[in-house]
């Protein structure tokens, strides 16, 4: 498996990105664990990859996180994009937060090996507010969220490349959340390869927070 360039799942269905435990934690969690697929088209996809390629390779890969969540990764915090890249990351503000929400002002980027993973956990609020929306590059993977006190309830998300996803209120503060290493990374009994993963993350302000105040480490996503 390549540790770089685009994997795509050419046999997916045109739905079935979500799917969980039963239907009244997707009913629960419809409006607050969203997928859209295709929300990039392979030409935008490019020029994100291609704008964050050069600051991303002058970091090295990690094995520790500050919270131990992640495995195998590499991030920065970008405020500085291109024309067409603040094209992109406005439509996804469009798509994901309310007219009232603030963003952060720096877009989160996590890059994450072919055998990176994030283990569950749980968001603080003191990191970001109440919803986060993620952008996948380059590989499928698969998001899990297992609530904290009835671990029977459970959603997956199917995350291909060029896919947005959204997380809200309860899917952030009541479930956990994680991504799938390589040789756990199935959707059903659909196998989901994983390769090298970037994730670009929009986050709106945490409550009580200025625009102007520096946020806090960044959730991992």
């Amino acid at each position: 498996m390549a540790g770089s360039g685009r994997l795509v799942l050419g046999t997916l269905p045109v739905s079935g990105w979500v799917r969980g435990s039963g239907p009244a934690v997707l009913s629960r969690l419809r409006d607050a664990a969203v997928v859209r697929p295709g929300f990039l088209s392979a030409a935008e996809e490019e020029t994100l990859s291609r704008e964050l390629e050069p600051e991303l390779r002058r970091r090295r890969y990690e094995y520790d996180h500050w919270d131990a969540a992640i495995h195998g990764f590499r991030e920065t915090e970008k405020s500085r994009w291109s024309e067409a890249s603040r094209a992109i990351l406005q439509r996804v503000q469009a798509a994901a937060f309310t007219p009232g929400q603030t963003l952060l002002s720096p877009v989160h980027v996590l890059d994450l090996e072919p055998r990176g993973y994030i283990r569950p956990h749980v968001d603080s609020i003191k990191f970001c507010g109440a919803t986060i929306a993620g952008l996948s590059l380059l590989s499928p993977s698969v998001m899990r969220l297992v609530h904290i006190q009835e671990p029977g309830e459970w959603l997956e998300l199917l995350l291909e490349p060029g896919s947005l996803y959204i997380l809200r209120g309860s899917a952030r503060y009541d479930f956990s959340h994680e991504i799938l290493r390589d040789e756990e990374s199935f959707f059903g009994e659909r196998r989901v390869p994983r390769g090298r993963r970037i994730s670009v993350i929009c986050r709106s302000l945490p409550e009580g927070m200025g625009p102007g105040e520096q946020g806090q480490p960044p959730p991992a996503c």
